[in-house]
């Protein structure tokens, strides 16, 4: 018997360590040195890496495989950036000089000086048509002639620091060193679709390689091949352990009396974004456990008879692992709106009364925002892109329909949801919302406010978080950290998709009554926030 459970064991360990680890976009499958120390652009020809160096005034020929040194090139300049290959030639932009070189990397000699249109010029790519340059300090990327350096077009950079910069055929990739960050982003419009932590702490020169990102990093000379791919479909990333309080208090102030009042709690349940470490618990103890039409679980308890002066307070316990949790979509991979589950579609594509889907200003909206369109994802984006320059935020109580909204041009977290799912729903696109309570700034903290964002279905993917209020930024980049993307400081305590028998438009709780007489009822409803430390294993 001892024998037979040794074997088990041993094949099971087998099979663990024979199953392939799947590593996600932005992960290192290795890294090779630098050649030299001062690393600046990077791009590869399809045989080997090319490294210019801004210190030893030379462009290294770099064996990806090893990283050992094939050849060398002199610089034309003396502060050489940004770096690119059209196929026959080396492309390098020079910071002092402000000038761009195409160099023969066979004879070493430069067949082709052009101005560069931008100061402190940083990245540099080539599309199979045209260079693309980028600029510290420019909030812009241009696309340019590589004639003579005349601008084609511009779009937003991601930041007000792009550094690196390469095309992979369909997409521009972006570095920027001051945030650390790495981005792929549409290059009509600028739009950024994916970004990720660089793997190191001064990113600079990007290059594609066919199927593999590369990117040379400053500080650590280093040049680190890393996965593109969708093998994860979410990221998380840095972790908060967190306990709440969530208190729902029912006051009456009379003078007379409620005969009967129910109380409802949402009750969180483990996602992507979050992990309870704990069963939820509640005081007092509840009356029932009720799910409503859209699958959310909510806690029910039943008072009687509240006197003058007489309050009803109930308490919900949670104590969860919250994630910043980044979102992974390629667009061109996403199934079409037909793709997507018949029961999806039956139950979010509905109007309700705060979308008013068939108004003629949420018609009008989506012609304007999608246009031809089919692909859900950019979509879904349009939608996004639309909402966020036709609205502003403005937190002023009460909830509006949709195209009142969308009329006014302002409104709460909740009124931009209710106007991004009636858009999105009108274009068969299905959406729902999330409701949550929010860690503000403080680990120990304080909401009375909440918030609430929108799911949309991609099909092949699943649902993806988008966040039009919090999105109502100028940055691209700051505008697709609310497109896929949560921070680690909300736990989601609702999912819905209109108004609920039991939660009606709300989310976290309600509450119903019955009065006899005249009544006066506040009711105040808050997240106590306190962060738990974890004993260390």
């Amino acid at each position: 018997m001892a024998h037979n459970a040794y074997l088990k064991l041993l094949v099971i360990l087998v099979l663990l360590v024979s199953q392939p680890v799947l590593s996600t976009t932005g992960d290192t499958l290795r890294s090779i040195p630098a050649p030299y120390k001062y690393p600046q652009g990077l791009t590869f020809d399809g045989q080997y890496l090319w490294n210019a160096d801004r210190n030893s005034d030379m462009i290294y020929k770099v064996n990806p495989g090893d990283g050992s040194l094939v050849d060398s090139i002199p610089t034309p300049g003396y502060v050489p950036r940004g770096l690119t290959w059209d196929s026959k030639r080396l492309w390098c932009v020079d910071g002092e000089e402000q000038l761009i070189f195409a160099i023969n990397p066979t004879t070493k000699i430069v067949e082709k000086t052009i101005y560069c249109p931008v100061s402190r010029p940083t990245g540099l790519a080539w599309d199979g048509k045209h260079l693309w340059i980028a600029a510290d300090r420019d909030d812009k990327l241009h696309k340019i002639s590589s004639e003579d350096g005349t601008t084609i077009t511009s779009i937003p950079a991601p930041t007000l620091n792009p550094w690196g910069l390469t095309f992979d055929g369909t997409y521009l990739w972006v570095s920027d060193r001051y945030k650390n960050m790495i981005y792929m982003i549409e290059p009509s419009n600028g739009d950024v679709i994916i970004s990720f932590e660089a793997p190191g702490p001064h990113s600079c020169g990007l290059a594609w390689s066919g199927s593999k990102l590369w990117n040379v990093d400053y500080q650590t000379d280093r040049i680190y091949e890393l996965t593109i791919n969708d093998n994860t479909p979410f990221i998380r990333l840095e972790e908060k352990v967190q306990e709440v309080e969530f208190i729902h208090q029912t006051r009456n102030f009379g003078p007379d009396t409620i005969k009967t009042l129910d109380v409802y709690l949402a009750i969180p349940e483990n996602l992507n974004n979050q992990d309870l470490l704990q069963p939820v618990t509640f005081d007092p103890e509840i009356t029932d456990i009720l799910t409503d039409k859209w699958g959310q679980k909510v806690a029910h308890f039943q008072f009687e008879d509240l006197a003058p002066a007489e309050f009803a307070t109930v308490h919900m316990f949670a104590t969860a692992k919250m994630y910043d949790t980044r979102y992974i979509v390629f667009p061109d991979r996403v199934g079409t709106l037909n793709d997507i589950p018949k029961e999806i579609r039956e139950k979010y594509l509905v109007d309700d009364v705060k979308f008013s889907m068939k108004n003629d200003l949420i018609q009008k909206g989506v012609k304007e925002a999608v246009g031809n369109e089919t692909n859900p994802y950019w979509i879904g984006r349009k939608i996004f892109n639309y909402v966020i320059a036709h609205m502003e935020y403005e937190l002023a109580g009460g909830w509006n329909v949709a195209p009142a909204v969308l009329e006014r041009g302002n409104g709460s977290c909740s009124e931009y949801s209710f106007v991004y799912i009636a858009m999105c729903r009108a274009a068969g696109l299905p959406a729902r919302y999330a409701g949550s309570i929010v860690v503000r700034n403080d680990d120990a903290s304080y909401d009375d406010v909440f918030h609430r964002w929108v799911e949309i279905y991609l099909p092949g993917y699943g649902w993806l978080p988008v966040d039009p209020s919090r999105g109502d930024k100028k940055l691209p980049a700051d505008q697709a950290n609310s497109f896929g993307y949560l921070s680690n400081g909300v736990l989601i305590t609702t999912v819905g998709g209109g108004g609920s028998e039991y939660l009606e438009w709300g989310y976290n709780s309600n509450e119903r009554w019955t009065s006899k007489g005249r009544c006066k009822v506040v009711v105040e409803n808050f997240g106590e926030w306190t962060p738990v430390e974890l004993p260390s294993e």
